[in-house]
């Protein structure tokens, strides 16, 4: 396996692991009924649990 097929394979697993911990993440701020706090157009937004994506499964 060449250097670029390493540097593939570990870009897919990075993102496969952000994707698990944004999906946890969801659901524990749904779970404790708390805003998710984020950052937009470098100000500081809450979004209400309710106003959170629907879980797919």
């Amino acid at each position: 396996m060449g250097v670029k097929e390493q540097l593939q394979e570990l870009e897919d697993k990075i993102a496969k692991g952000l994707e698990g911990a944004y999906e946890k993440m969801l659901k524990f701020k749904k779970h404790k009924n708390t805003p998710l706090v984020i950052s937009e157009d470098g100000k500081v937004v809450k979004i209400h649990p309710e106003d959170l994506p629907k879980e797919n499964s």
